[in-house]
């Protein structure tokens, strides 16, 4: 199911740790109002209260944490309440809905790494979120030493509670988002993360042209 109605659209970022999605999310935003275009910036999990507050239970859990599978439920669940409240929303007014993260880093996060079934996240987000998908999933990419450094820059020594899991993690996230884009590639962009943030928005521009086009 896509997220398109009339000229609104939804289009997510994803990508692992230190790939820099925030910057690009924002970015696009920015370029979308310059061009007149409604565009809403949000991110997983968050996007409203109740998202937000999971949020803080996932980044900075209560005793010893949680689990893939309850990982997945509360992601699900954050997901369920952003998606009714400001995703569909948005699309349903004509807005660009730009979102930092949405289900397949469920899938490549709790479903690759954390070894919880696709078929299971799939279908928490079929119950809590229809299943619904992004027009584009933009894939930012970098190698893992430039990963690593951009990570020691951002967080120093206080990564969250899944920023600051094994490397072996990571690069088991890095598979599973890589395998996601093969598996479609009419739905993923993969984007070269490297250079500069300009340099990364031109790629993705490029990548938005056919959207931005239709939408004219």
């Amino acid at each position: 199911m896509s997220g398109a109605v009339g000229n609104g659209r939804f289009i997510a970022f994803e990508g692992g740790e230190g790939a820099g999605k925030s910057t690009q999310a924002r970015m696009l935003a920015e370029a979308l109002e310059a061009r007149g275009i409604e565009a809403v910036l949000t991110r997983e999990p968050g996007g409203t209260p109740g998202a937000e507050a999971i949020r803080n239970l996932l980044l900075d859990p209560p005793g010893e944490g949680w689990g893939a599978e309850a990982e997945a439920l509360l992601f699900a669940a954050a997901r369920a309440d952003h998606v009714a409240r400001v995703i569909r929303p948005a699309v349903e007014r004509g807005a660009w809905v730009i979102c930092d993260r949405f289900v397949d880093s469920s899938r490549a996060y709790q479903g690759g790494a954390g070894h919880v079934s696709d078929e299971a996240v799939q279908a928490l987000h079929q119950i809590g979120s229809g299943g619904l998908r992004p027009d584009l999933t933009i894939l930012v990419e970098i190698d893992e030493a430039r990963m690593l450094e951009r990570l020691a820059e951002r967080d120093g020594d206080a990564s969250d509670a899944i920023g600051g899991r094994s490397r072996d993690y990571h690069r088991a996230v890095a598979d599973a988002f890589r395998a996601l884009a093969a598996s479609d590639p009419g739905g993923f962009a993969v984007i070269d993360g490297g250079g500069s943030p300009e340099e990364v928005q031109t790629r993705v521009l490029a990548a938005l042209q056919p959207l931005l086009s239709a939408s004219a």
